[in-house]
């Protein structure tokens, strides 16, 4: 009795043993499983020029264009983002940084950030997020057949319609004022597309560059005297101070037309604009089209050259301006922050 006793005893502990042992390989094996999913995932590494709503909101665009095409992040892709804030030095280092985490596709938010991305590279594919200019800035051959390996979207302000809607609006104004920025390219080409078109429409083109944010104050102040409303390109130094452009505007009574959606809200009195976070939507797809193994070299820029009619009504009240009908049939009315 006792013999079978011990061999119970030595049965049990050998069941236990086993069992144990089995448990931890299974959990080896789930944590190797883990880990080598983690490593295979694919990365996508943004990088956004600067902090303002619309580029924040093509920024998050992005993210759930990636989404609409299958790629989640945390699931099967890692996505990095990082944010120069306006920073050419900072976007250069942060460049770097998204090529040594080993991106598969990099997206650059804004003219400058897609450059930086475009001069640290030429062996990853670059997808653009909504630039104005990508002939004109260097950053592809043609809209065709960009060539190297940047693509994306070209978001063609469209201009013409954004003037001919100021004159609808003040039929009475004679001249307009264009405050941009110097250093940026997208907002040089499109001022230059405006100020033909202005001067089309008969306006005095009064042009204003600023050189940074810290000169808008004044700025504003001298061409709000000397016009009869301004005129405001995509310009992502200008959209991070636009709080003080409308302020210094409101206080010379003259209206602020833009060319981004949002900021008529923010309080422009009106544009024909284009949904940011939407071209942030489809900028996320080119950028899946990449991850799946497309050839950004032989990928046409996706342009997108229309807009919606957005109005400021209580902006446009506040200023006398008087809406027509035939305007607030066809425009989104919205009322500012």
């Amino acid at each position: 009795m006792k013999n079978k006793g011990i061999i119970g005893s030595i049965i049990a502990i050998a069941v236990i043993l086993i069992g144990v042992f089995a448990y931890q390989m299974g959990s080896r094996q789930t944590t190797s499983s883990a880990t080598t999913d983690s490593s295979e995932l694919q990365t996508v590494g943004i990088l956004q020029f600067i902090s303002h709503p619309s580029l924040d909101q093509i920024k998050d665009g992005v993210v759930d264009g990636l989404k609409d095409a299958g790629y989640v992040d945390g699931e099967n892709i890692k996505i990095e983002y990082l944010n120069g804030q306006g920073d050419q030095s900072k976007l250069d280092t942060m460049s770097q940084q998204l090529i040594s985490k080993n991106s598969d596709v990099l997206v650059g938010v804004a003219t400058p950030a897609a450059k930086a991305l475009a001069n640290a590279t030429s062996d990853i594919p670059v997808v653009m997020g909504a630039i104005s200019d990508p002939v004109g800035s260097g950053l592809v051959k043609s809209l065709e057949e960009p060539g190297n390996n940047v693509t994306g979207l070209n978001n063609l302000s469209p201009v013409n319609q954004q003037i001919e809607l100021a004159k609808e609006l003040l039929p009475e104004a004679k001249t307009v004022g264009m405050i941009y920025s110097s250093s940026e390219e997208n907002s040089l080409a499109q001022i230059a597309r405006a100020e033909k078109k202005a001067a089309d429409e008969g306006y005095t083109v009064n042009k204003y560059a600023i050189s940074s944010s810290n000169e808008i104050a004044q700025i504003t102040q001298q061409a709000a005297g000397e016009n009869d409303f301004l005129y405001i390109p995509q310009d992502n130094i200008i959209a991070n101070a636009f709080d003080t452009l409308v302020q210094e505007a409101d206080k010379a009574k003259i209206p602020v037309f833009v060319s981004v959606d949002n900021m008529v809200k923010q309080g422009g009195v009106a544009t024909v604009g284009q949904n940011q976070y939407q071209m942030g939507v489809e900028t996320g797809k080119i950028a899946a089209e990449m991850l799946a193994g497309a050839d950004p070299a032989k990928t046409p820029v996706t342009v997108i050259d229309t807009g919606d009619t957005i109005i400021n009504e209580t902006k446009a009240a506040e200023l006398g301006i008087t809406i027509p009908d035939n305007l607030k049939n066809k425009a989104e009315l919205v009322e500012g922050d």
